[in-house]
């Protein structure tokens, strides 16, 4: 793996992590991250990783952002996901004009999120975009200042049409203020990451504050908007479910050295079916981790030796195969950490139930779920795909 690009924003989020950690109870009973913890994690600079520098963001390597999402996810996967969700977000600044850019991404208190799925629409007039929407799983929508929303673009009655036929799909930023915002959170896991409903009607949004991942080139030249965008996605969901399942054979280990089971004279750690349990666990993670690593340094290595082009389809492919594959060795090594630990799991005061539910909540992400076998095996068989979400 190369050097981590930026080590002070993963220092800020080591830092932070023990932070997130004692908050992980208070995050979840009020299904949000705190405003004083948010604003912790922006003034680390963590929600701007992939803002591009000429607007004073990160723009981080893949690897940083990989990293620093982990390390905040170790303490609590809700923050791990909001930091997730909004400094991918950041991206889209390299797609705007330079004016819109700067508008929306300009101040270093700045928090951007929403919606990369298409559940809007967007009429096109003139200058502007009337859009009209709702849109699912609005991450941390509480805590910020500008929100995004996938919108197919309308000429007339008519879906616009884009390259090889496919509609116009745009992301468009409006302002949180114009964003009606809809309490659905109630959920099983990543309870503290408050991702409501969002909706807008009718509102007048100008055409030039939105973007498309697939068919825009990047205004910014820099390799991380070379950088396959939707893997970059998948990267750091991947992210905070290897936090997790560290954070989870942490609270294990922990338990171990000081539960003796009913019935038993030994602790549990002394017990050889923790021990095998534990070190499979641990084999697993470690090399799913590693596969993620190498194939970002892939990735990333062809997105640095040439900006200008599309990272090769088979880089693309493995990315997120990688990161699919990490988020299901994470899932079993939590599942593994919660069934050594026995029924001291299942109490609301242990913290391997709560990482029990978010990495399973993390599991139903579209980029990293059962689909991307198919997808990324078609690509490994030679056969033709549909790779605009590669």
């Amino acid at each position: 793996m190369p050097p981590i690009a930026d080590p002070s924003v993963l220092e800020a989020a080591l830092a932070l992590a023990p932070e997130v950690a004692r908050a992980a109870e208070q995050t979840e009973r009020e299904r949000r991250l705190t405003p004083d913890l948010s604003s912790a994690l922006a003034e680390a600079g963590l929600y701007r990783m992939c803002v591009p520098a000429s607007l004073a963001g990160g723009e981080v390597a893949p690897h940083t952002l990989l990293a620093a999402v982990e390390a905040l996810a170790r303490g609590d996967a809700a923050a791990g996901w909001c930091v997730a969700v909004c400094a991918t977000s950041g991206m889209l600044a390299a797609y705007l004009p330079a004016d819109a850019a700067a508008e929306v991404f300009g101040g270093p208190g700045t928090v951007a999120g929403g919606v990369f799925a298409p559940m809007g629409r967007a009429q096109a007039t003139g200058a502007n975009l009337t859009v009209t929407g709702r849109w699912r799983f609005a991450s941390n929508v509480m805590n910020c200042d500008w929100l995004m929303g996938g919108c197919v673009v309308l000429d007339g009655d008519q879906p616009r049409t884009g390259p090889g036929g496919r509609p116009d799909v745009r992301l468009v930023l409006f302002p949180k203020n114009e964003v009606e915002v809809i309490d659905t959170w109630s959920v099983s896991g990543l309870r503290g990451t408050g991702s409501h409903d969002m909706a807008v009607t009718d509102l007048e949004v100008p055409a030039a504050r939105s973007a498309s991942l697939t068919t825009d080139t990047p205004r910014e030249p820099g390799a991380l908007y070379a950088f396959p965008p939707f893997g970059l996605l998948a990267v750091s969901i991947a992210g905070v479910a290897l936090g997790t399942a560290r954070g989870a054979l942490d609270d294990l280990a922990e338990l171990a050295g000081v539960k003796t089971p009913a019935m038993s004279a030994r602790r549990l750690a002394e017990r050889s079916g923790t021990q095998a349990g534990m070190a499979r666990a641990e084999a697993a993670l470690r090399a799913a981790r590693a596969g993620l690593f190498a194939a970002l340094d892939e990735a990333w290595t062809a997105a640095q030796a040439d900006p200008s082009a599309t990272v090769r389809l088979e880089l693309r492919a493995g990315l997120r195969l990688a990161a699919t594959h990490a988020v299901q060795a994470s899932a079993e090594a939590v599942d593994a950490a919660y069934g050594l630990a026995g029924g001291s799991a299942i109490y609301e005061s242990s913290p391997l139930q709560r990482r029990f539910r978010d990495v399973h909540a993390a599991t139903q992400h579209m980029l990293v779920g059962p689909a991307t076998w198919e997808l990324t095996g078609r690509t490994l068989l030679g056969l033709e795909i549909d790779d605009s979400q590669l």
